[in-house]
């Protein structure tokens, strides 16, 4: 709510706003909303300024939810908005800005009614809220009791109006022109749509049974799914800024214009965030592009166990590509399409946010069309080298969701043979992210084997995190048959992690010994079961980095030649292994390549410069027979999505909106997630 005022505190004395909140009904057909529609609304883009609106308006917003019950005035408030917007398309073909700014105002109102109602009430008051009325008006406008006849024939003739409202919003998404006069509306359906299925962080249930979501994948609004999906994406895939003049006061009388310059009075005053740089800067940022996302991933995720049908996440899953002609026989055509060419570049240029990462993973995990696309590009590491820099620079910072996804989408990639190919042609000059070393010519697998390695050792030696450095081991499992060329460096950290987690683990080994030795006869301590987890977590990464070795030189030894001089070099390191049962067999034809080489290039070879020893092991490359090797089978995982993903995702993308939106709300009865350290 807010009103052509040049401080928010006026706003409690508004005369229209107390005579909503108070104890008279006021009708669908008061001029009163004429009046409250047409001061100059402030739009509120940041979190700090949707909590400054709150507290200004809390009292009010008190009076209302003690009135609202009887007055029914926010029934009307809504009645008013439906039939506003069913206007507003052929508004924007006649230029009345007038009417979509007020419309627009009318939305605004709406959504900020609504979001008390999820912070303060339960399901079952919320829905009371969009019950048609139960009274009808007399001439004076003001309630009076209709008899039980008169009201049962009212509510024949209604339709629930929470249906209503977001079949509304929806069609407003999808039909309404995106133009500079309308992207404030286009933003505050999308930002009610949200704020109206924020109800999950509220009420504790599982989607398919709160209203909302009912009311969504069952109503009318459902048979626009397909459109909507589109919309949304399309929203994200432009990434339109703002229109100038939301950020620049103008006399050229634009509805954007009358409804910005309040904002921007409001900010130079010191109102709001009290910096107007870092106010304008938040005006800025690709608001409708981001909002769109966060309303699709909501769509996408809740719903999808199959108790509900939600036909977003059909639609988004079998979308194709505008630039390819389907074939007309095709059983399963595409619901829509999208320019994947604008998609994928879109998703490059934003992949260091976490949501973008999430896009992604849903489209080549879900969609085989564009997971082929993503597949055939040639410029693969435009993709890839924003995955490697968030694992890189996140994993410092401790276990995050994002390096999960990250992890999870190289795995999937991974799993295709012609990727694991080429990023070994894909050669790089100078990574300045990857600070450890500077490292010149190495080719993008090389570097996607250095930043895995990284994110092991800290899970490891920090974080020890199980399923990360599976994820991790299995996406350099997949690829490690056709590890080609790698640099000198690569190959000096895939052999030294190897020996610094066996060095790790004989020190635990030699630490729990010594432990038994000094508690004699008791029961197991925490601390014992604790070094025996770590210790079989170090055996199942060693095995594996043992297997990967393998893989290799099967495969690639003599395309690894750098590799095998590394091997020569720190074959001591694989001593303590010899005699392990889970792992013997593996150092066996790790044994068959230090001998053969050792035999190759001679006894003096602590004599021979670095340069010699690698000649004389290039000549022994052109000799090998890889069938001298113990056959294990083919290293190949694939990632599968756990049987209830919703308990990962939907707090994930819940806690992304309430901290990266703009959007605020209450903390007070949040049941979803825990807040801390946000």
């Amino acid at each position: 709510m807010g009103l052509n005022t040049s401080s928010l505190a006026d706003l409690e004395g508004n005369e229209y706003l107390n005579r909503f909140v108070g104890k008279e009904h006021i009708s669908p057909n008061d001029p009163i909303w004429n009046k409250l529609f047409s001061h100059s609304l402030k739009p509120v883009f940041t979190k700090d300024d949707s909590f400054l609106l709150d507290n200004t308006l809390d009292s009010l917003r008190h009076k209302l939810l003690e009135n609202v019950g009887s007055t029914k005035n926010f029934a009307s408030l809504v009645k008013v908005f439906i039939a506003r917007a069913s206007e507003l398309k052929s508004s924007v073909q006649t230029g009345d800005t007038m009417f979509i700014w007020q419309a627009y105002n009318a939305l605004f109102m709406v959504r900020n009614v609504v979001k008390y109602f999820v912070e303060v009430l339960n399901e079952e008051d919320f829905a009371k809220q969009f019950q048609p009325f139960d009274f009808l008006t007399n001439a004076n406008g003001n309630g009076v009791s209709s008899s039980k006849e008169d009201a049962g024939a009212l509510l024949a003739s209604e339709s629930d109006l929470l249906e209503l409202v977001m079949d509304t919003l929806v069609k407003m998404i999808v039909d309404l022109p995106l133009q500079s006069n309308t992207y404030v509306v286009h933003l505050e359906a999308i930002n009610t749509l949200i704020t109206i299925l924020s109800v999950q962080m509220f009420w504790g249930k599982p989607a398919h049974k709160l209203l909302p979501y009912k009311v969504l994948m069952l109503g009318a609004a459902s048979t626009y799914a397909p459109q909507l999906t589109r919309a949304l994406l399309l929203n994200y895939v432009e990434q339109r800024e703002p229109p100038y003049s939301i950020w620049h006061n103008d006399e050229s009388g634009s509805i954007v214009i009358g409804v910005a310059s309040g904002i921007w009075n409001m900010l130079r005053k010191g109102v709001g965030l009290g910096k107007t740089d870092d106010a304008l800067e938040g005006l800025k940022q690709h608001k409708l592009a981001n909002q769109s996302l966060y309303l699709l991933l909501i769509l996408v995720n809740h719903c999808s166990g199959g108790d509900l049908p939600n036909s977003y996440r059909e639609a988004l899953f079998t979308s194709g590509n505008e630039a390819v002609e389907e074939d007309s026989h095709s059983i399963e055509a595409p619901l829509f399409k999208i320019n994947y060419c604008k998609l994928y570049e879109t998703i490059c240029q934003k992949m260091d946010c976490d949501e973008t990462t999430l896009l992604l993973y849903f489209l080549i995990h879900r969609n085989n069309a564009f997971k082929s696309y993503v597949m055939a590009r040639s410029d693969i590491e435009v993709l890839v080298l924003p995955i490697l820099k968030t694992l890189y620079i996140e994993i410092q910072n401790g276990t995050s969701y994002h390096i999960y996804m990250s992890l999870i989408v190289m795995l999937i990639l991974s799993e295709d043979q012609l990727f694991n190919q080429q990023v070994h042609d894909v050669m790089l000059k100078t990574v300045l992210w990857y600070t450890e070393r500077k490292v010149n010519d190495i080719t993008l697998g090389g570097l996607i084997i250095l930043v895995i390695i990284r994110t092991i050792q800290y899970n490891i030696l920090k974080m020890r995190d199980k399923y990360l450095h599976t994820n991790c081991l299995a996406a350099l499992a997949n690829m490690s048959s056709k590890f080609r060329s790698l640099h000198p460096y690569v190959s000096q950290r895939l052999i030294s992690v190897f020996e610094t987690l066996a060095k790790r683990h004989i020190k635990l080994i030699d630490g729990l010994e010594k432990h038994n030795k000094e508690t004699p006869n008791r029961e197991e301590s925490e601390e014992t079961s604790n070094m025996v987890q770590d210790i079989n977590v170090l055996e199942e990464v060693i095995r594996m980095l043992l297997e990967i070795l393998n893989s290799v030189f099967t495969h690639q030894l003599p395309q690894n030649r750098h590799l095998v001089y590394t091997l020569l070099y720190k074959k001591d390191i694989f001593d303590a292994f010899r005699e392990y049962d889970a792992t013997q067999d593996l150092v066996y034809n790790l044994d068959i390549v230090i001998q053969y080489f050792t035999k190759r290039i001679g006894p003096e070879s602590s004599e021979l410069a670095v340069s010699e020893v690698m000649e004389r092991v290039e000549a022994g490359v052109r000799h090998w027979s890889p069938d001298i090797l113990r056959k294990f089978p083919d290293l190949k995982f694939r990632y599968v999505e756990e049987d209830q993903p919703e308990n990962f995702f939907i707090p994930y993308i819940w806690s992304l909106i309430h901290r990266n939106s703009g959007l605020y709300w209450s903390p007070l009865n949040l049941t979803l997630f825990s807040l801390d350290g946000e």
